[in-house]
């Protein structure tokens, strides 16, 4: 970073521009950002299918859905509803409900969907926003005691949407 000097008689305004102008001129073509950016996209949304499946109102079942990114307001949310309130294991309820974007055909998922649903699919999708939500943080780094090889271990069990 360049160090620059104000004196009382300079002109403020006029290094202030400068200063604005710079980082416009430093800016690498679109095509140079593009090759940075797919490397660090992160993945927000994720699949999984229940293993039993919501049943609507029509009797049609609905297995496959996915699941977003859960965001801070996503987990504060929940603290100041009135039915977590008065049952703190309604949070579950309400948290999968802001944070699942699909269900089957169903775009509009709300807490009466996940009220719903059977016990199995609730307990699969709490693991499933646990190990997505978590990601990186359930790995532990073992070595073999036979082969003292290195590896690492996923603590939280099987694969994403795995039950």
């Amino acid at each position: 970073m360049r160090r620059r000097t104000v004196s009382p008689g300079s002109g403020l305004e006029e290094v202030l521009d400068n200063l604005a102008a710079a980082p416009a001129a430093r800016e690498e073509a679109p095509s140079a950002r593009a090759p940075q950016r797919e490397r660090d996209s992160l993945q927000t949304e994720f699949a999984f299918e229940l293993p039993r499946g919501y049943v609507d109102d029509e009797g049609q079942v609905h297995r496959h859905g996915t699941m977003r990114l859960a965001t801070a307001r996503d987990e504060l949310r929940p603290q100041i509803d009135l039915r977590v309130k008065e049952n703190p294991a309604y949070l579950s309820v309400v948290l999968l409900s802001q944070v699942i974007t699909q269900l089957g055909t169903v775009t509009d998922v709300h807490v009466g969907i996940v009220e719903r649903m059977y016990a199995t699919d609730v307990a699969f999708l709490q693991d499933f926003y646990r190990r997505i939500n978590s990601e990186g943080h359930t790995h532990a780094a073992v070595t073999c005691p036979l082969c003292h090889g290195s590896f690492e271990v996923d603590l939280s069990g099987g694969r994403l949407g795995e039950s």
